[in-house]
């Protein structure tokens, strides 16, 4: 009897199938305990000898199935890996330091990676079925995930998790990272604390979301903040945090809440500071509205490769949403209302960087972006990594005089080009 089939022994007997367990006042020990009992029934029962230290890898790989993530678990407790991504039962695929890699484990079927599944969004309320293909939410510590199901994903379900990375807190550990320097943190701090309006974008997974966290636990504690999001990523440290969610609709396609509806109320709840999870439709029209009706302070995330095209998918976002407004008048309150975006990028050797903080200012016929820093790359080391350098264009942002409002002072060196 090899080893897979004293694991599916043992999951018939400990789990009676899968999806049917009572697992919320389980421990480990007591786990352990059972599938201690159920190895010497099996070796009395069916006459095979297991060695001890085969039955310690099958318990905890059994402790991890019924209260963690099975397989996965021990890349969520690995502080290095930043994304695991599930391609299917059999291919498990992690990043670490940067690069994509073939993990080492795997699923034993279909039905053990949905089991899993299961387990991961039973607390959120949420659900995938064949009725619901696919999902976005996030786990109590913060990971964000996504799950979409056969026959929409073919070859088995897919996940893909990025993980929440608690020793990011402050911008002083994205500077020693290497994702900005000194003096654009200082000048990203200062923004903040002088309420200009801030877009963070780039390609998935570069780290916007978690530099808009870490700069957002600047804001004054008696500042009233509402997130919206689709998922709950966000997490400020002030108490007086309203947080929403939108919701996708029912089984007979009905209740869903957007996140235009969501901002229109937001709008009504006297917020002092507006996040918005990521602009994607028609709330681009509300927000920018919001901007240049006095909501100052607002921060936001978009999927862009280069701040000229944030402008332009914002100006493509309000036209579709069904607007009568020219295009003139929508640049116009894009220049007017958005002071600043923040351009984040992954590089070819997995580090990921601020390449360019430019102010959005006002054009001839359009809106324009002006790079007050940007990252220059130079080359490469032996070791692949890319070499290059953070500098200050010598531009100093038309907005100095938000920061004068504000009582926000820092030196004005950091825009002098080296």
């Amino acid at each position: 009897m090899d080893k897979k089939e004293i694991k599916k022994i043992l999951r018939q007997r400990l789990f009676l199938g899968y999806g049917k367990m009572k697992d919320n006042a389980l421990d480990e020990s007591e786990v352990r305990q059972r599938v201690s009992r159920i190895f010497e029934v099996i070796q009395r029962d069916e006459g095979v000898e297991i060695p001890s230290s085969e039955q310690e890898e099958l318990a905890g790989e059994l402790v991890n199935d019924l209260l963690g993530w099975g397989p996965l678990q021990k890349f969520a407790d690995d502080p290095y890996v930043t994304e695991i991504m599930v391609n299917g039962p059999h291919k498990i695929y992690i990043e670490k330091s940067g690069r994509k890699t073939l993990a080492d484990v795997q699923f034993d079927d279909e039905n053990h990676l949905r089991y899993i599944v299961e387990r991961m969004i039973r607390p959120t309320g949420r659900r995938v079925d064949e009725s619901y293909p696919y999902v976005d939410f996030s786990l109590p510590d913060g990971s964000r995930v996504n799950v979409i199901l056969p026959p929409l994903s073919v070859g088995g379900a897919s996940i893909t998790i990025r993980k929440f990375l608690k020793q990011i807190e402050k911008i002083e550990d994205l500077t020693e990272m290497g994702t900005l320097n000194n003096d654009m943190a200082v000048f990203l701090k200062a923004c903040v604390k002088a309420k200009v309006n801030i877009v963070f974008s780039g390609a998935t997974g570069v780290g916007k979301t978690t530099t808009l966290e870490v700069l957002s636990s600047y804001i004054d504690s008696s500042e009233r903040i509402i997130t919206i999001e689709d998922a709950l990523e966000l997490h400020l440290r002030q108490g007086h945090v309203v947080r929403l969610l939108t919701r996708g609709p029912n089984i007979e396609g009905r209740g869903e809440i957007t996140t235009k509806e969501l901002f229109i109320n937001t709008l009504r709840m006297r917020p002092t500071r507006i996040i918005l999870g990521e602009i994607r439709g028609a709330e681009a029209l509300d927000f920018l509205q919001s901007l240049n009706s006095g909501h100052s302070g607002a921060l936001a995330v978009i999927h862009a490769s280069s701040p000229e095209d944030v402008i332009n998918r914002l100006e493509t976002m309000v036209l579709y949403s069904g607007t009568n407004l020219s295009e003139w008048i929508i640049r116009k309150q894009i220049s007017h209302g958005l002071d600043l975006v923040v351009q984040q990028d992954q590089l070819v050797d997995g580090s990921r960087k601020i390449t360019r903080i430019s102010e959005v200012a006002e054009g001839e016929d359009r809106s324009m972006c002006r790079d007050l820093f940007v990252f220059e790359q130079e080359g490469f080391d032996p070791s692949g990594r890319v070499l290059g350098r953070f500098k200050p264009t010598g531009l100093k942002p038309k907005f100095m005089d938000k920061f004068f409002k504000r009582g926000v002072s820092f030196s004005e060196d950091i825009f002098k080009e080296a």
